[in-house]
Order: structure tokens, then sequence, then C-alpha cells
């Protein structure tokens, strides 16, 4: 008998963890804590735009989970959680098919493979924050962001490469809006009928927009860092939150975004449920 190859052990290690069903419930505990995290940016954001102080990105919504009665035990579930919804993405990247043998059906395989690789870094990330929050650590994700961009931009060509990642993010965000707008989430879950399962989508379409709105805007900020040179105009989520109060109607700009990414975040709750995995 042959000896199996390394891709062969990847898929068939991929299988056996999907039709684990702890395994699936573990990842749709993830889909939850995702949904809880962003229910946090959204009420966050609120505060901000009605003046108060805040974080207004994932950091800022865990350190306020970990204020919370037993906050540290909450962020440790979340962790294993989004791990778990990590590794699930990791495996269907894994298994990603396509019927067609030639070369458009080979791209949309490594399309769908790029897009829930990328899936699984973005959850195993959030997890290790998660973590670290309960371990204790208060992360600063603004001034990591202005950090990293700062390294970037004081080697040769880093400019160049910090303005990609920003087209990169602003093209995450316009692919969140247009996934909205055409509800094409639909097609990854078993939304029920009825005024439930109309609730959830008009949650998910809110949701959605705002979500790309938000990234939209890191990504323009990316850009302009890259362009000036200057890594202080370079920001995460909470700095997007800054850059809209600074506009004309910027409160009411701002207040409506963090409204949206709460919708996002019930929609993600409802998604543990409704998620076809």
């Amino acid at each position: 008998m042959a000896a199996s190859t390394p891709r062969s052990a990847a898929r068939t290690a991929a299988r056996e963890a999907e039709s684990s069903a702890a395994f699936e419930v573990l990842a749709r505990a993830g889909y939850a804590a995702n949904g809880i995290v962003h229910i946090l940016i959204g009420v966050l954001v609120l505060v901000l735009a009605f003046g108060g102080e805040a974080e207004g990105d994932q950091a800022g919504a865990m350190k306020a989970l970990a204020a919370a009665p037993l906050g540290f035990v909450l962020l440790g579930l979340c962790a294993v959680a989004l791990w778990a919804l990590g590794l699930w993405h990791l495996a269907e990247g894994v298994l990603a098919r396509d019927r067609s043998d030639d070369v458009q059906g080979a791209a949309r395989k490594w399309g769908r493979r790029a897009a829930e690789w990328g899936q699984a870094l973005v959850f195993v990330a959030l997890g290790v924050i998660a973590a670290a929050v309960a371990l204790g650590a208060r992360p600063d994700a603004e001034a990591t962001a202005e950090l990293a961009s700062r390294g970037l931009l004081d080697v040769p060509g880093g400019s160049i490469v910090l303005a990609l990642v920003g087209v990169g993010v602003g093209a995450g965000g316009v692919s969140f809006v247009v996934m909205g707008v055409l509800r094409s989430f639909r097609k990854r879950m078993d939304i029920p009928d009825g005024t439930a399962g109309r609730a959830v989508e008009i949650a998910g379409v809110v949701g959605f927009v705002a979500k790309g709105a938000a990234l939209l805007i890191v990504g323009i900020l990316l850009v302009i860092a890259a362009v000036r040179t200057d890594a202080e105009t370079a920001g995460g989520m909470d700095g997007a939150i800054d850059a809209l109060l600074e506009l004309a109607l910027g409160p009411l700009l701002a207040g409506v975004v963090g409204a949206g990414l709460l919708a996002y975040g019930v929609f993600t709750v409802f998604r543990a449920r409704f998620a076809r995995m």
C-alpha cells in the first residue's frame, strides 16, 4: 500500500475534524463569540458617537468584557470557540473543491481556499487577543497599527507595501458591502421563513454594509498614511471611528456605523444557529 502524501493526510484530517459533532458545536460557538464581540464594538462606537470615551475596536470590546464579573472566564471560552472556528475554516479551505477540471474551476477552488484561510487567520488572531486579555494583557490596537505602519514606512518600499495593505483592507470592506447588498450570505446559511428569518436577513444586510464601511475607512486611512509617509494617520477600527467623528455630521455617521456593527453582531450570533457547517 502506498504511503499517504502530506496533501492526502491533510484532507483526511480535515474530513475527520468536520465529521466531529463536538468540533461543529465549538465552531458554531465561535460565531456566537464573534457576534458578542461585535455587539460590544457597536455599543462602544455608539458611546463615542454620543461624546463618551471608549475604544471602538475588538481589543476595546474584549477589555470591556474582561471588566465584567468572571470576564476572564468568558474571554477564555471565547478564545477556545474562536480558535475552533478558525480551524473549521482552515479545514474548509483544505477540502475546497470545484467539479470543473479546467483553469476556471481551479481558480475558483483556490479563490475559495484563500477566502477560507483568510477567515481562519482572522478568527485565530481574535482568539489570541481574547486569550491575552483574559490573562491580563491590555493591548492597544490603535497604537499597534501605528507602530506596524511606522515600521513599514522606515524600510525601502515600505510605503508601497502599506498602500497595498490599505487597498486590500478597503477591498475587503467593499466585499462586505456587496455581500450585504446582494444578500449573498444567505448561500452559507439556512435562514428560516417567517418574521424571525426576515429579522435575521435585515440584520445581515445592515451589519455587512456597516462593517464594510468601517473596513473601507480603515483601508483609506492606511493608503493616506502610505502616501503621506505619516504612520499616525494609519489606524484600525478605532481610528476609523475617530476619522468619522471629525467629519461634518460625524457623530451621526458614527452612530449609524455603531448601530450597524451592533446589527452585525446580532446577525453573527444567529449565524451560530443557522450557518451551514
